[in-house]
């Protein structure tokens, strides 16, 4: 997968949600107390900082608020994408700090991790001013795996999340592809688009939603589902 590409398309997409008429004080549903403009400053502020682990190895930058009019917002937004872009053009396999102690330490990492970070902002900024586009199904696969093989593990390390007792299976409807989560056989399986399945993974939508199915013991499915499995 191209994920330097990936990461173009889905920052333009982001930036483009700035507009004339943007109200930057829309509620975002899928992130707590937040506004658009929150949104928007933790993208791009978050561009900022792998700028930084890349360039300084280093990862506590935090750097200034965003601008409030919106076309200093717009203006600030797209330097931050394009110095991203420019930073994480540089040789996959160059060293960066990261936040991971089980994948590589390099410009590779932050290419996938942030092109599956701006797309989740954006299907947030998407459904906080309108409707919101599903994920393409082998680009949820690839989200999916990395919740598992990076997200899961870090938020039960960091004593955020425990172990869990018993394994949920996924089992994408739209695409071949299917996840086991916990030990042993699994005691439910939740079936839905691989699109689905990562946002329930990532919270943004409930295991009630009426696109899912469950199949076998659902509330220990559900306790699993919980975790949480990211931050």
């Amino acid at each position: 997968m191209d994920y330097l590409a990936l990461l173009c398309a889905k920052l333009t997409a982001f930036g483009e949600l700035i507009t004339p008429d943007t109200d930057l004080a829309a509620p975002v549903p899928s992130c707590g107390d937040w506004t658009f403009y929150d949104l928007a400053d933790h993208v791009g502020r978050g561009n900022l900082w792998v700028i930084t682990a890349v360039a300084e190895l280093r990862g506590d930058f935090d750097g200034e608020p965003a601008p409030k009019d919106r076309a200093a917002l717009r203006e600030w937004y797209e330097s931050t994408a394009d110095a991203l872009v420019t930073s994480l053009s540089a040789d996959e396999d160059q060293q960066a700090w990261t936040f991971t102690r089980t994948m590589p330490r390099t410009v590779g990492f932050w290419r996938r991790r942030r092109a599956h970070e701006t797309l989740m902002h954006l299907w947030d900024g998407q459904n906080a001013l309108g409707k919101a586009d599903p994920f393409d199904p082998d680009l949820a696969v690839d989200g999916i795996d990395e919740v598992f093989e990076l997200f899961a593990p870090r938020m039960i390390h960091r004593g955020l999340a425990v172990e869990p007792e018993v394994a949920l299976r996924l089992r994408a409807t739209d695409i071949e592809g299917g996840w086991t989560y916990g030990p042993g056989e699994p005691v439910a399986e939740l079936a839905g688009t691989a699109s689905d399945l990562l946002l329930a993974l990532w919270a943004r939508k409930s295991g009630d939603d009426q696109e899912f199915a469950w199949d076998g013991d659902r509330a220990a499915g559900e306790r699993v589902l919980s975790g949480p499995l990211v931050p």
